[in-house]
């Protein structure tokens, strides 16, 4: 059994991550609040990852680092307060994790690491500036790091488009919203959690020994399309 860190498994993406992983695998949860399911392969470590030290892992093979935001204004709503928030949270944190446990991870069997951008870094979509700023900061950080690590540490991230969470719930709030927003995708819908969840066990499993340094959109054609 692998070792299995993620950071933000008590909702949304983390969890679906969360209850494929531990399936098989060893899991060590680090979210504000305690995941709902229960299991013996499950520890869990109630935290703010911007705030708190984090704890001591003796074995880790793989970060998967799951918090974001979702803050949509126009440019002159946004506050440098904002802007800072967003940076801590998207970005920040997930430096603070890999510096941490870099040591350790670097002892892993097949080591990997794996973030999550967004389909706005691409795309450009309006009232997108400060999560499309820290999430550009990912991208560069995944590529960065995937040159410094090779060949013995993998990092990818996954660039999902709308994902039916609770940090989507304002998006996706009624039927109109949602049909609109499906019909807004060239695939005609948006994911789900079950969806990015199985990419991220793919790609930190021993399958995707050959990708690192890679953004993965899970875009529903809205990048790659025009119809």
């Amino acid at each position: 059994m692998k070792n299995i860190l993620i950071i933000g498994g008590s909702k949304g993406i983390g969890k679906a991550i969360a209850e494929q992983q531990l399936l098989n695998q060893n899991v060590t949860n680090i979210s504000r609040t305690a995941p709902e399911i229960t299991h013996a392969n499950l520890t869990h470590f109630s935290l703010d990852i911007t705030q708190d030290e984090l704890p001591e892992i003796e074995a880790l093979d793989s970060i998967i680092y799951c918090p974001g935001t979702i803050n949509l204004k126009p440019i002159s709503g946004l506050s440098l307060d904002d802007f800072r928030h967003d940076f801590e949270v998207n970005v920040i944190g997930a430096i603070k994790t890999i510096q941490k446990y870099l040591p350790v991870l670097k002892k892993g069997n097949k080591p990997s690491i794996l973030l999550f951008s967004t389909v706005a870094v691409k795309l450009g979509m309006p009232y997108h500036a400060s999560v499309a700023t820290s999430k550009a900061a990912i991208e560069g950080l995944v590529k960065s790091l995937g040159a410094e690590l090779a060949p013995n540490i993998r990092i990818n991230a996954i660039a999902p488009t709308i994902t039916d969470t609770s940090l989507a719930a304002n998006i996706l709030r009624n039927d109109r919203m949602r049909d609109n927003m499906t019909e807004r995708h060239p695939m005609k819908g948006f994911l789900n959690t079950q969806e990015v969840a199985a990419m991220a066990c793919f790609l930190i499993s021993d399958q995707a020994q050959s990708m690192s340094g890679q953004i993965i959109p899970m875009d529903y054609g809205i990048v790659t399309f025009k119809l």
